[in-house]
């Protein structure tokens, strides 16, 4: 979803058509926090309960963003609510896994059914904890991440190779290394 510059530049001028420009979007309403969560094993809730209906969490999550100020806010045309995410916003449950070698492509399924192929446009990364371990990701859109699921993990690490930088994977024509050895994933 752009942001309001970029919105305000879709409103196209009207010059040579006949007709009144449109007026610009009106400026987001920042609503605050109204108790929404994403937990570290993917589960959305609200005011402290579990979001049953996937529709639902789909839907929030198609307006997910991650903004410049490094929080997370669900952002509509007109409105703009921030959301605690405990880890990562997506969790990947699934890897399917399409040719072989520096040919082969990993593509990623969410918890909310996104896809993602591992390429450039969507690295596979690990990102450092605090006590030396690291938590696997792959990046899905707009700089949403997916923490690959365990499972996903040992799948990853079962396609590992010895690259150009030390152990890793290739996808989509890129090598993504693995983190040094001695701090743990997933």
């Amino acid at each position: 979803m752009p942001d309001q510059d970029e919105r305000d530049d879709l409103v196209a001028p009207a010059k040579g058509r006949g007709k009144r420009p449109s007026a610009a979007l009106p400026k987001l309403n920042l609503c605050g926090d109204i108790g929404l969560r994403i937990a570290r094993d993917g589960t959305w809730y609200y005011q402290g309960g579990p979001i049953a209906r996937k529709p639902l969490v789909k839907l929030f999550a198609s307006v997910l963003r991650l903004e410049d100020d490094g929080r997370y806010y669900l952002v509509t045309p007109v409105e703009k609510v921030s959301i605690e995410v405990e880890d990562l916003p997506f969790v990947a449950v699934e890897m399917r896994r399409e040719g072989s070698g520096e040919a082969q492509r990993l593509v990623f399924r969410s918890n909310v059914d996104e896809a993602a192929s591992a390429g450039p446009e969507h690295p596979i990364g690990f990102q450092a904890g605090a006590q030396g371990n690291y938590t696997p990701f792959v990046a899905m859109r707009r700089g949403l991440k997916a923490r690959l699921a365990r499972p996903v993990y040992y799948e990853l690490a079962a396609l590992a190779v010895e690259g150009p930088r030390g152990p890793g994977v290739w996808s989509g024509g890129v090598f993504f290394p693995f983190p040094p050895a001695g701090g743990s994933g997933a």
